[in-house]
Protein backbone atom coordinates (compact mmCIF):
# COMPACT_ATOMS: atom_id res chain seq x y z
CA UNK A 1 0.00 0.00 0.00
CA UNK A 2 1.31 3.18 -0.66
CA UNK A 3 1.39 5.87 2.26
CA UNK A 4 -0.41 9.04 1.29
CA UNK A 5 -3.88 8.67 0.45
CA UNK A 6 -4.59 6.52 -2.16
CA UNK A 7 -5.75 7.32 -5.41
CA UNK A 8 -6.81 4.00 -6.89
CA UNK A 9 -8.20 1.23 -5.03
CA UNK A 10 -7.44 -2.45 -5.87
CA UNK A 11 -9.69 -5.39 -4.98
CA UNK A 12 -9.96 -8.86 -5.31
CA UNK A 13 -12.03 -11.55 -5.11
CA UNK A 14 -9.67 -13.85 -3.09
CA UNK A 15 -5.98 -13.81 -2.36
CA UNK A 16 -5.28 -16.27 -4.22
CA UNK A 17 -5.59 -13.01 -7.39
CA UNK A 18 -2.69 -11.48 -5.90
CA UNK A 19 -0.09 -13.19 -8.01
CA UNK A 20 -2.12 -12.00 -10.68
CA UNK A 21 -3.36 -8.45 -9.11
CA UNK A 22 0.34 -7.20 -7.55
CA UNK A 23 0.72 -6.50 -11.23
CA UNK A 24 -1.56 -3.55 -10.91
CA UNK A 25 -0.05 -2.51 -7.79
CA UNK A 26 3.79 -2.59 -9.14
CA UNK A 27 3.31 -0.52 -12.01
CA UNK A 28 1.20 1.48 -9.81
CA UNK A 29 4.47 2.30 -7.38
CA UNK A 30 6.65 2.56 -10.80
CA UNK A 31 4.28 5.60 -11.77
CA UNK A 32 4.27 7.01 -8.71
CA UNK A 33 0.95 6.62 -8.36
CA UNK A 34 -0.61 5.80 -4.82
CA UNK A 35 -3.04 2.94 -4.22
CA UNK A 36 -4.75 0.69 -1.57
CA UNK A 37 -5.30 -3.35 -2.07
CA UNK A 38 -7.64 -5.59 0.01
CA UNK A 39 -9.62 -8.73 -0.29
CA UNK A 40 -13.34 -7.60 -1.18
CA UNK A 41 -15.19 -10.69 -2.13
CA UNK A 42 -18.98 -10.30 -3.85
CA UNK A 43 -20.02 -13.83 -2.53
CA UNK A 44 -18.51 -14.68 0.33
CA UNK A 45 -18.27 -10.94 1.86
CA UNK A 46 -21.00 -8.87 0.28
CA UNK A 47 -21.49 -6.42 3.10
CA UNK A 48 -17.99 -5.42 3.00
CA UNK A 49 -18.04 -5.21 -0.70
CA UNK A 50 -21.24 -3.17 -0.19
CA UNK A 51 -19.41 -0.56 2.20
CA UNK A 52 -15.91 -0.85 0.24
CA UNK A 53 -17.90 0.13 -3.57
CA UNK A 54 -20.30 3.23 -1.23
CA UNK A 55 -17.76 4.75 0.73
CA UNK A 56 -15.14 4.84 -1.94
CA UNK A 57 -15.51 8.15 -3.27
CA UNK A 58 -16.06 10.05 -0.12
CA UNK A 59 -12.27 8.24 1.18
CA UNK A 60 -10.73 10.05 -1.73
CA UNK A 61 -10.61 6.53 -4.33
CA UNK A 62 -10.90 8.51 -8.17
CA UNK A 63 -10.80 4.41 -10.29
CA UNK A 64 -11.06 1.18 -8.62
CA UNK A 65 -9.35 -1.72 -10.06
CA UNK A 66 -11.34 -5.43 -9.48
CA UNK A 67 -9.61 -8.33 -9.91
CA UNK A 68 -11.62 -11.95 -9.89
CA UNK A 69 -11.89 -15.10 -11.41
CA UNK A 70 -14.66 -17.94 -12.20
CA UNK A 71 -18.22 -16.09 -11.80
CA UNK A 72 -16.40 -12.62 -11.29
CA UNK A 73 -19.36 -10.38 -10.22
CA UNK A 74 -16.98 -8.08 -8.16
CA UNK A 75 -16.04 -5.75 -11.06
CA UNK A 76 -20.00 -5.61 -12.05
CA UNK A 77 -20.87 -5.45 -8.51
CA UNK A 78 -18.58 -2.51 -7.61
CA UNK A 79 -19.38 -0.62 -10.81
CA UNK A 80 -23.50 -0.97 -9.67
CA UNK A 81 -22.62 0.52 -6.45
CA UNK A 82 -20.49 3.95 -7.61
CA UNK A 83 -20.04 6.64 -10.07
CA UNK A 84 -16.24 5.89 -9.79
CA UNK A 85 -14.47 4.27 -13.18
CA UNK A 86 -14.16 0.36 -12.54
CA UNK A 87 -11.45 -1.23 -14.48
CA UNK A 88 -11.85 -5.13 -14.17
CA UNK A 89 -9.31 -7.92 -14.78
CA UNK A 90 -10.76 -11.12 -15.39
CA UNK A 91 -8.23 -13.46 -13.68
CA UNK A 92 -7.99 -17.28 -14.84
CA UNK A 93 -8.44 -19.20 -11.47
CA UNK A 94 -8.40 -23.04 -10.61
CA UNK A 95 -12.20 -23.12 -10.79
CA UNK A 96 -12.32 -21.39 -14.03
CA UNK A 97 -13.09 -22.60 -18.10
CA UNK A 98 -9.96 -21.71 -19.60
CA UNK A 99 -10.62 -17.70 -18.22
CA UNK A 100 -13.55 -17.36 -20.35
CA UNK A 101 -15.99 -17.73 -18.27
CA UNK A 102 -14.30 -14.91 -15.79
CA UNK A 103 -13.55 -12.63 -19.23
CA UNK A 104 -17.49 -12.49 -20.18
CA UNK A 105 -18.66 -12.33 -16.61
CA UNK A 106 -16.90 -8.99 -16.68
CA UNK A 107 -17.24 -7.61 -20.34
CA UNK A 108 -21.18 -8.45 -20.78
CA UNK A 109 -22.66 -5.73 -18.24
CA UNK A 110 -25.65 -4.50 -19.31
CA UNK A 111 -26.02 -0.91 -20.73
CA UNK A 112 -25.87 1.39 -17.49
CA UNK A 113 -22.79 0.09 -15.85
CA UNK A 114 -20.00 -0.35 -17.52
CA UNK A 115 -16.89 -1.85 -16.39
CA UNK A 116 -13.45 -0.81 -18.61
CA UNK A 117 -11.81 -4.86 -19.33
CA UNK A 118 -8.69 -5.54 -19.53
CA UNK A 119 -7.36 -9.10 -21.11
CA UNK A 120 -7.30 -12.11 -18.73
CA UNK A 121 -4.63 -11.65 -16.03
CA UNK A 122 -3.77 -8.66 -17.84
CA UNK A 123 -3.48 -6.25 -14.00
CA UNK A 124 -0.60 -4.27 -15.75
CA UNK A 125 -2.72 -2.84 -18.33
CA UNK A 126 -5.44 -2.05 -15.52
CA UNK A 127 -3.28 -0.49 -13.36
CA UNK A 128 -1.78 1.74 -16.69
CA UNK A 129 -5.46 2.60 -17.63
CA UNK A 130 -5.79 3.59 -13.84
CA UNK A 131 -2.87 5.79 -14.04
CA UNK A 132 -4.06 7.16 -17.65
CA UNK A 133 -7.33 8.49 -16.37
CA UNK A 134 -5.95 10.08 -13.18
CA UNK A 135 -3.29 11.79 -15.62
CA UNK A 136 -5.95 14.09 -17.14
CA UNK A 137 -5.88 15.83 -14.32
CA UNK A 138 -2.29 15.28 -12.58
CA UNK A 139 0.64 16.30 -14.91
CA UNK A 140 3.32 14.35 -12.96
CA UNK A 141 1.35 11.08 -13.87
CA UNK A 142 1.36 12.36 -17.14
CA UNK A 143 5.21 12.95 -17.05
CA UNK A 144 5.82 9.29 -15.40
CA UNK A 145 3.13 7.73 -18.22
CA UNK A 146 5.17 9.41 -20.85
CA UNK A 147 8.22 8.07 -19.73
CA UNK A 148 6.99 4.54 -19.10
CA UNK A 149 6.02 4.64 -22.58
CA UNK A 150 9.45 5.94 -23.84
CA UNK A 151 11.12 3.49 -21.89
CA UNK A 152 8.91 0.77 -23.38
CA UNK A 153 9.94 1.97 -26.65
CA UNK A 154 13.53 1.92 -25.85
CA UNK A 155 13.71 -1.43 -25.02
CA UNK A 156 11.60 -2.92 -28.16
CA UNK A 157 14.38 -0.80 -30.59
CA UNK A 158 17.26 -2.60 -28.32
CA UNK A 159 16.08 -5.70 -28.69
CA UNK A 160 15.49 -5.44 -32.51
CA UNK A 161 18.98 -4.01 -32.60
CA UNK A 162 20.30 -7.05 -30.51
CA UNK A 163 18.11 -9.20 -33.14
CA UNK A 164 19.38 -8.31 -36.20
CA UNK A 165 23.31 -8.12 -35.14
CA UNK A 166 22.87 -12.05 -34.95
Amino acid sequence: MSQKQPKIGIIMGSKSDLNVMQDAADVLKELGVDYEITVVSAHRTPDRMFKYAREAAGRGLKVIIAGAGGAAHLPGMVASLTHLPIIGVPVKSSNSIDGWDSILSILQMPNGIPVATVALNAAKNAGILAAQILSTADDRITKNLIKYKEDLKKKVEESALEMEKQ
